[in-house]
């Protein structure tokens, strides 16, 4: 690919998958800085390899399996590395719940769940393509969706009224 032509391909690809990147490393992360940076570098390496798709849809899982690879490696990094006290990075029970909303509830699910319900419900995935960007087994994903439904009925329960609870 000549530099012009990769330079029009890189910038529909940003315009395209930016917004998308985002969202799922912020859904990862729960930080608006780190999702920032994972945004970049995630178009910095499609830059650096400029690899050839099948297909749109092969561009976009190729896009969301870099973010969630470079989510996990942040978590990693962090876990082995801390920058804060560990008091800090203990949750309050009852902070999953700051707002009310099952945005919260979901942001406050570990990150294997957090991952499979974004995939699932605000991406659209199936659960077969999910367990391809997740490198995991579709039963896996299922059970992975099966206990977050679990923990966010838990953590909802009586947030929206007597009619979701029966």
């Amino acid at each position: 690919m000549q530099t012009n032509e990769a330079n029009v391909y890189i910038s529909n690809v940003v315009d395209k998958y930016s917004d998308m990147v985002y969202r799922t490393a912020y859904h990862a992360l729960c930080d608006t800085h780190y999702a920032e940076d994972i945004t970049q570098e995630v178009f910095l390496k499609l830059c650096r390899s400029l690899p050839q798709f099948e297909s749109e849809e092969h561009e976009k899982a190729w896009i969301l399996r870099v973010t969630i690879n470079m989510c996990k490696n942040y978590n990693k990094r962090a876990y082995s590395h801390p920058n804060i006290e560990l008091s800090e990075n203990i949750p309050v029970n009852d902070e999953y719940n700051a707002d009310g909303t099952v945005m919260s509830a979901v942001k406050a699910l570990p990150q294997k769940y957090r991952t499979a319900v974004y995939l699932y419900y605000f991406e659209g995935y199936p659960i077969k393509d999910i367990a391809r960007i997740m490198e995991s087994n579709q039963n896996t994903v299922s059970s992975l969706l099966m206990r977050a439904r679990k923990k966010l009925g838990e953590m909802l329960e009586g947030t929206f009224g007597d009619e979701f609870s029966k």
